[in-house]
Formats: C-alpha cells, sequence, structure tokens
C-alpha cells in the first residue's frame, strides 16, 4: 500500500527544521540530511523537507493537529513550538519559527463542545474557546460546568 508523506518546503532551512522538531517530540528523529533535503519522523509519520527557496511560504491552510492529554502538554508543546520567533496565535493555533501552523488540542474538546447534548453548555464552551490563545483546558472545563 503506498504511503502518504508530508513535504514540506523551506527556503533554506530543511535540516535545521529537522533537528528542531525532532527535539520536541518523544520518539522522533532525523533521518537524513543533505545540502538539499531533510527527512525526519515524529511520532511515527515521515516527513520530507525541502530547501527549496523562497518561492513558497507556509500558511494557515495546512496545520499539524496535536491531540493533548492534558495542560502540561498543551503547555509543554507551545513553549517549544513557539520558541526563538514562533508568535502565538488564537484557539490554539500558533506558528513556529518557520511559519509553520500547528493546532494544541486537548482530546477532551470534542466532548466538551458537544456539551452532553446541552446546547447551553456547548455555547459556553465554545465562547469560552474564543477568547483564548493558548487553551486553558481548566476554564473550557469551567465553562463546561457553568462555573
Amino acid at each position: 500500500m503506498p504511503s502518504i508523506t508530508p513535504f514540506l518546503w523551506f527556503n533554506s532551512q530543511a535540516g535545521e527544521a529537522a533537528s528542531f522538531y525532532a527535539s520536541i517530540f518523544p520518539s522522533a528523529k532525523v533521518l537524513s540530511v543533505n545540502p538539499m533535503m531533510a527527512e525526519f519522523e515524529l511520532q511515527g509519520q515521515r516527513f520530507m523537507a525541502l530547501n527549496g527557496g523562497p518561492v513558497y511560504t507556509f500558511n494557515e491552510a495546512v496545520s499539524f493537529f496535536i491531540g493533548c492529554e492534558n495542560q502540561q502538554e498543551i503547555d509543554d508543546y507551545w513553549t517549544k513550538l513557539t520558541a526563538d520567533g514562533g508568535e502565538p496565535g488564537r484557539c490554539g493555533w500558533l506558528k513556529d519559527k518557520f511559519g509553520l501552523s500547528w493546532q494544541l488540542v486537548p482530546n477532551a474538546l470534542s466532548r466538551l463542545m458537544g456539551g452532553g447534548g446541552d446546547p447551553a453548555r456547548s455555547k459556553r464552551v465554545v465562547d469560552a474557546l474564543m477568547q483564548m490563545g493558548k487553551i486553558d483546558l481548566a476554564r473550557l472545563e469551567q465553562a463546561y460546568e457553568g462555573l
């Protein structure tokens, strides 16, 4: 069966990006680096990175989603991915120092947004989420409970 591998276009930082991402994720590794390309693996997913020059840049049309178990994971990934020039965004989104977009989302978000079938609960959670940059799981749970 064929595999699908994300292929990322960098100006000239493919090797630097591979090392950066491999330093953030558990079980990550840089597989190869040469002057034109780098290959790396994050959480079992292979990525290719190209030093393609400044013709194209990343935008929010493509992002990588990280499902987080708890606030500690959200905080840790947020801090690491926004380091050295990354930019915080809204509702759990951020850009790393290369301009690549990431979403850090608690695995509980779907349940919380569902409101347990209560539309008022759902609205409170969505309203709270819309006010956030980095997601605060405790605040979402408080909104769910109406606190």
